[in-house]
C-alpha cells in the first residue's frame, strides 16, 4: 500500500462533500507529473485530502477504490475512484508542515502547484501524529 496526497479547492469539492457522497471519481488532473503519479495508484492506497486556497491544510484521509483508468471525457487523462476513511481530528496546516525541517524535501513544500504527489511513509506517520496533536 502506498500513500499519496491529493489537493482540491474546498469550494469545488471539500472533504465534507466526499464524506456526504461516500465516494467519488477523482478527475480533472492534467499536469504530466501529477498524471504520472495518478497512474501509479492501486486499490487500497491511502490518500491525504488537502484543501487548497485559504485553508491550506490536510483535512482528511481517503482510500483508492478503483484502479486508474482513462477519463471518459478525455482519454489522455486518468481518473480513479476514492472513498473517505476519516476526517483528521486536527487539520495539519501547510504552515506547520513548512515549519518542520523533516518536510523540507517533500513535493508539497517544493512544488506548490502539484495536485497529486507521493507521501513517503515517515512523512505520513509524522502528519498523522501532528493531526493527533503529537
Amino acid at each position: 500500500m502506498a500513500h499519496w496526497l491529493f489537493k482540491q479547492e474546498p469550494e469545488e469539492y471539500s472533504f465534507a462533500d466526499l464524506e456526504a457522497a461516500g465516494r467519488t471519481t477523482w478527475d480533472g488532473v492534467s499536469n504530466p507529473v501529477a498524471l504520472k503519479h495518478l497512474r501509479s495508484l492501486a486499490v487500497g492506497d491511502q490518500v491525504f485530502y488537502y484543501h487548497t486556497g485559504k485553508e491550506k491544510a490536510i483535512v482528511g484521509i481517503a482510500e483508492v477504490v478503483t484502479v486508474p483508468r482513462p477519463d471518459p471525457k478525455n482519454e489522455k487523462l486518468v481518473v480513479v475512484g476514492i472513498k473517505p476513511v476519516r476526517k483528521l481530528a486536527t487539520p495539519v496546516t501547510l504552515a506547520a508542515i513548512k515549519a518542520n525541517p523533516a518536510f523540507a524535501e517533500w513535493e508539497l513544500v517544493r512544488i506548490a502547484r502539484l495536485s497529486v504527489m507521493p507521501v513517503p511513509p515517515p512523512l505520513w506517520k509524522l502528519v498523522e501524529a501532528m493531526a493527533k496533536g503529537g
